[in-house]
């Protein structure tokens, strides 16, 4: 499956490089469907959350009133390896069964690659009667040699009032063959120090920031041999809330920061559309069958380092989470 690598970061977003297998799992019922759904999609939605909440700051100093910083930030986040598979208990399942006759073993989630774990599912429709129908599990990101998943957008940073800094960012909404994404955030980052007596002669500077980031898209797919239907589509919306304490240097030139902080979040997942189960003992049509949703929330150490040349700024950072992160801003301001 070729795509271009813009489509891929828009796939990674929602999660769904197989999403045809996806709807297949309707062969086995919405029950079984939704639980295999939530547990395969759940690393990734994670992932994403973590990712799009990197990049609120490069210093703990706040800009004066009317200063202002125009920032383009990108992040890199590694999957880890034990974000790319679940076990799959068939005990846990109404109708869902490995053709091997496993009743446990590690499968995809949306980050992976294993490939090739069949599946089936069988009821006796009459006396005598058994339907049965079998399909293959879906892989993930992984199987496409994509082993991180990528954030970026454009950041505005202002100072509004004494020691207080108002961030917005955002990227704008964008089409790429089925998928639309977009999101955007507000913060508030308030410097502590300035607070303390003469704190111009403190080497360090100390703030805290409040960060809310929102993503909504979408992605339409097309139907397969054994589910057919109209407008199947995934909508996924996540939020997420950030809350640092940031310390950072006070030089002239190059500074270090870092920061400890913990995340908070959500995400959302509707499967729309009309789905009519061709093959198999549960032949029927679903009208938006059903959503998922995921959390995350943890800690995050967050380590970097900052060069300032007139203008321009050029900062690099390390966060250490559930979802490491790398990100690198580019960097244009004033005072």
């Amino acid at each position: 499956m070729k795509k271009t690598l813009f489509s891929i970061i828009l796939f990674t977003v929602f999660c769904q490089t197989k999403a045809q297998n996806i709807n297949e799992l309707l062969a086995a019922g919405i029950a079984d469907a939704q639980r295999y759904t939530t547990d395969y999609i759940a690393p990734a939605n994670e992932g994403l959350m973590y990712g799009m909440s990197n990049g609120w700051f490069n210093s703990a100093e706040s800009k004066p009133l009317a200063g202002f910083e125009v920032s383009i930030v990108g992040n890199y986040s590694p999957i880890k390896d034990e974000k790319k598979g679940f076990v799959l208990n068939t005990a846990s399942y109404q109708n869902l069964q490995f053709v091997d006759g496993s009743t446990g073993k590690s499968v995809s989630t949306a980050l992976g690659d294993i490939d090739g774990i069949r599946v089936f599912a069988e009821s006796e429709v009459a006396p005598g009667v058994t339907e049965r129908v079998e399909f293959d599990l879906p892989s993930g990101l992984a199987s496409e040699n994509i082993n991180f998943i990528p954030t970026a957008f454009l950041q505005v940073s202002v100072g509004v009032i004494k020691g207080t800094e108002l961030k917005a960012r955002f990227f704008p909404k964008v089409n790429s063959n089925d998928v639309k994404v977009g999101f955007y955030g507000v913060g508030l980052q308030h410097e502590l120090t300035q607070w303390l007596p003469a704190e111009k002669l403190w080497p360090v500077a100390v703030s805290g920031l409040i960060g809310y980031t929102r993503l909504d898209g979408s992605y339409d797919f097309t139907s397969t041999n054994i589910v057919d239907g109209a407008n199947q589509r995934f909508e996924t919306t996540a939020s997420t809330w950030s809350f640092q304490l940031i310390a950072s240097t006070k030089l002239p030139v190059i500074n270090f920061y870092g920061s400890i902080g913990y995340l908070s979040g959500k995400s959302d997942t509707d499967i729309l559309g009309t789905y009519v189960v061709r093959q198999g003992p549960f032949q029927q049509t679903f009208e938006d069958p059903f959503s998922v949703s995921n959390d995350a929330s943890g800690t995050r150490l967050t380590v970097g380092t900052k060069l300032k040349l007139a203008f321009f700024r050029l900062n690099l950072d390390y966060t250490v989470a559930e979802f490491n992160n790398l990100s690198i801003g580019l960097n244009f301001g004033f005072r």
